[in-house]
């Protein structure tokens, strides 16, 4: 697959404008274990290679285990992940796959018993951040190396 399109050199200022949102995300509250598992579910979702080569590799690095990451797919099905991950996997599913339901109001009530809503707003603006840049890399065709 032959990569298009560099966006970071023909468009600096939009480039550094996503990674304004990444800094965000990063001096908020969310765990870094929340942040990598919105990040990796989100990509699985949307099929992007680059992205999920990346965050798997960000969130092995930081402690996290094979066998959660192997099973995240399927993270309804095990009880590896403890409720407020799968709050917030939730809301990363229907977040990411958004013209199908929105965002339930099931979850959000669940994720309102486990959160404050600041808290709920960083991991949307976490899902929201994840989204975009899977669809800067599938649509430039970023390949991993």
């Amino acid at each position: 697959m032959e990569e298009r399109i560099d966006i970071q050199k023909l468009e600096p200022d939009a480039y550094k404008a996503m990674l304004t949102l990444e800094e965000y995300l990063h001096n908020s509250h969310l765990s870094q274990t929340h942040i990598e598992l919105i990040k990796i579910r989100a990509s699985q979702i949307n099929g992007c290679a680059f992205c999920i080569n990346m965050h798997t590799s960000d969130a092995l690095k930081q402690g996290e285990t094979s066998r959660r990451i192997f099973l995240l797919n399927a993270w309804k099905e095990t009880e590896l992940f403890s409720e407020e991950e799968r709050a917030i996997l939730a809301i990363t599913e229907e977040v990411t796959l958004i013209s199908q339901n929105g965002l339930s109001d099931k979850t959000y009530k669940q994720a309102e018993k486990l959160f404050d809503g600041n808290y709920i707003a960083q991991i949307i603006m976490a899902v929201v951040t994840i989204n975009a840049w899977n669809r800067i890399a599938i649509s430039t065709k970023r390949t991993v190396k």
